[in-house]
Parts: C-alpha cells; structure tokens; sequence
C-alpha cells in the first residue's frame, strides 16, 4: 500500500465473531463522539477484491459508502468487522493503511465461541453436517481454502476451531502493532458489567466516559441448546483443542 492521506478510520473493534462485537458496537455507536458503518461491518480489508496495492486515501473512498450524515469534526471513525483478526493479512493491511490504529478485541471461551458459529451458520443454510461431523471435517474443508476471501469460503462459514486460536491471531496482531493500541476484553465483563467495559473503551480511545443510563439488553441471543459447563461434550472439546488452548496463556488467556 502506497503512502499518502489521512487514514479515516481510527480504530477497529477487529475481533472475534460470536463475542459480542454486535452488542459492543451498538454501546460504543451511542457516544456522541464515535462513526460506526451502517450496519456495523464495513469488510474493506478482507474483501477478495482489495488491492494491496491501493494509498490511503483509495482505501478511505472505500469507507466513504459506509459513513453517512455529517458528524463532528473531531470524531472518531471505526469499523467492527470481526473477521479482521482472523487472517494475518488482514492485519498487515490494517498496519500500512493506519500504523496508528487502535484495536479492540473481544475475545469468547473458544469452545462456546465455535458452539454459537456452528449454530448461526446452521440457521443461515450455510452448515449442513451434525455439530460433530462439522468440527472434525473443519481440517479438510480448510485444505486449500486459508487465502481463500470469497464470500462463501470454508474460511468465512466453518472455521469454527480456527478462529478460536487466539494466540497464533494475537501473536501477528502484537508483531504488527504495539501493545498500547491493543485493548483485549474478554466476553464476560462486556455481559456482567457491561457500563464498565464500555468506561473501559472509551478510556482507551481517549474519550469522555459517557455510558449514563444507557440500556444494554442481553450481550448474547441464540436460539440453542448450550453445553453443560462439566458436561462431557466440553471436555472432550477441550481435550482435543488442549494445545491450541495451552498456547494461549502466554496472552493471560485461560478458559474454565
């Protein structure tokens, strides 16, 4: 990406699908201060189309068609497209396009995390095996498809253990950004306290704290039957993904 412009967009809530981004992005648009996209994700940087060879200033027309009305001159830009921590080269374009860009991850349990995406790609006619024959296909499917950024990818609709691999995805994420404009929230916080974690937001992308006596709602929808917390489906989920998981203590990050 060639040099040249002002970057429009200034932070990205970047990561994971089925943490809660909808409802973090929906808190986080009410502040007077903050752009979000109409409807939440623009998908700039990980369209099949995009051209790493395009400046900033080509790259913020293209935001141009998901901002709208006139806001204050000092507002903030952002996007919330989860799917931008998935790939390291998302995350590569998002460092030329902005070195200044600030992060926002949401992170989930990765077993609840693939639990939710199984079900949300069943109700969308995008997943037709049984939740096990889907996990242990995952692999096979993937074969060949890691670069592949098109709208019906095995990569959009069945990663469902891959985009619980927060270490790898946070590992490139530190390589290409410095800590300080990384904020990682975990799901939890966002549910339990969630005028907290939004104080928390806003702090970190230098605004007044404004969450007054805002209306949350639920964090989470989903019409599913979850898995008992010490049932026998999470422990062997957590059994055959015990490296992936192990690895991610070295971010702080443990799982029940």
């Amino acid at each position: 990406m060639r040099s040249g412009g002002t970057p429009r967009v200034d932070f990205v809530v970047g990561g994971v699908q089925k943490a809660g981004t909808t409802a973090l992005a929906s808190f986080l648009g009410r502040h007077p201060g903050v752009v979000l996209p109409q409807g939440k994700e623009a998908h700039v940087f990980d369209a099949p189309d995009f051209d790493d060879g395009w400046d900033v200033e080509s790259v913020n027309r293209l935001y141009d068609a998901h901002f709208s009305g006139r806001a204050p001159v000092d507002a903030l830009h952002g996007d919330a497209t989860p799917i931008y921590l998935l790939h390291p080269r998302f995350v590569e374009r998002i460092g030329r396009y902005n070195p200044a860009m600030r992060w926002i991850i949401l992170l989930r349990d990765p077993v609840d995390r693939a639990l939710s995406q199984y079900h949300m790609e069943r109700s969308r006619g995008h997943e037709g095996l049984p939740l096990w024959w889907a996990l242990l296909a995952e692999s096979w499917r993937l074969a060949g498809h890691r670069d592949d950024f098109e709208p019906g990818s095995p990569l959009r609709h069945h990663s469902y253990r891959l985009r619980g691999d927060y270490a790898a995805q946070l590992d490139v994420l530190h390589r290409v950004f410095p800590p300080e404009q990384i904020l990682t929230l975990r799901n939890h916080e966002l549910a339990r306290q969630p005028a907290q974690a939004l104080a928390r937001v806003h702090a970190f992308l230098g605004l007044p704290v404004d969450t007054g006596d805002m209306d949350y709602g639920r964090v989470f929808e989903g019409d599913y039957s979850r898995w008992p917390k010490r049932g026998w489906q999470r422990r062997l989920l957590r059994w055959w993904w015990r490296h992936d998981l192990a690895r991610q203590a070295r971010h702080g990050l443990e799982w029940e």
